[in-house]
């Protein structure tokens, strides 16, 4: 396989290794939104970003998020990943409300259960592909997995998945962007988290990487992860199964692609 192309067709599942936490069940919500507010205060002013948003999200599906700059969806993601806490209603996650959990609490449930991709990478710039891929399981003190694995193995294999099994020992700046995104997948789903929040994902990638990128997301959906992604860009969006489009702090319109 060449270095700027990833060949998908073929390969072995990304999640032979990798298990998704969690059990389908026949209506089994990874995300339940209701009525979620979030307000932002200026000085005296308060500036309303969320007006009462409610979403549901079930297990195994694709959905993109789409508006303008002020629309809402970058508020309504960090609260999707419990970066931030709603100012009212009811943020259940995997089926727990999460809306008023402290920040400790946050953290763990975000380390445990959910996967990021963020369009700037967010990679550690001295550390090795295979470094960074394992930074989230640096609280497991070595331990091994239900299959035997060491966090080395798991992240070796991670990035194997995403291509990039011969690029373990490159730093980031060794790196393409392309290949730094694929980096940030393996580390996205190291943990076997239920759910992956993208945003943004290919803000920073051409349009070749873009798709390369799109394709692994693709994929991983197809074996069973919830993705969960923000675009302003309609033919990334598209690539999704739902399309959910917010202006004003509300959603507009949540329509399933045909």
């Amino acid at each position: 396989m060449q270095d700027s192309m990833l060949d998908l067709q073929g390969s072995a599942p990304i999640l032979t290794t990798v298990a998704i936490k969690g059990a389908p069940g026949p209506s089994d919500r990874v995300i339940d939104v209701q009525k979620v507010t979030r307000l932002y205060k200026l000085g005296s002013v308060e500036v309303p970003a969320l007006q009462g948003v409610s979403l549901a999200v079930e297990r195994g599906e694709f959905v993109a998020i789409m508006g303008a700059s002020g629309s809402g969806k970058s508020t309504l993601m960090n609260i999707l990943g419990c970066l931030d806490r709603p100012t009212g209603g009811h943020y259940f996650l995997d089926g727990e409300d999460v809306s008023q959990m402290n920040k400790d609490q946050l953290a763990a449930i975000r380390s445990r259960r959910i996967g990021f991709v963020f369009q700037s990478f967010n990679l550690l710039p001295r550390m090795s592909a295979l470094k960074n891929v394992m930074l989230p399981l640096a609280y497991d003190h070595g331990q091994r997995n239900g299959h035997g694995q060491s966090p080395e193995e798991r992240a070796r294999q991670a990035l194997d998945v995403v291509g990039l099994g011969e690029r373990l020992y490159h730093r980031p700046n060794e790196l393409s962007g392309g290949q730094q995104q694929r980096v940030a997948i393996a580390r996205a789903l190291i943990q076997g988290p239920p759910l992956v929040l993208a945003d943004e994902p290919t803000g920073n990638l051409d349009s070749k990487a873009g798709e390369e990128i799109m394709a692994i997301l693709t994929r991983l959906n197809a074996e069973g992860v919830t993705v969960v992604l923000v675009t302003h860009e309609p033919d990334i969006a598209a690539h999704a199964r739902r399309i959910v489009r917010m202006q004003d702090g509300l959603i507009v319109s949540d329509e399933v692609q045909p």
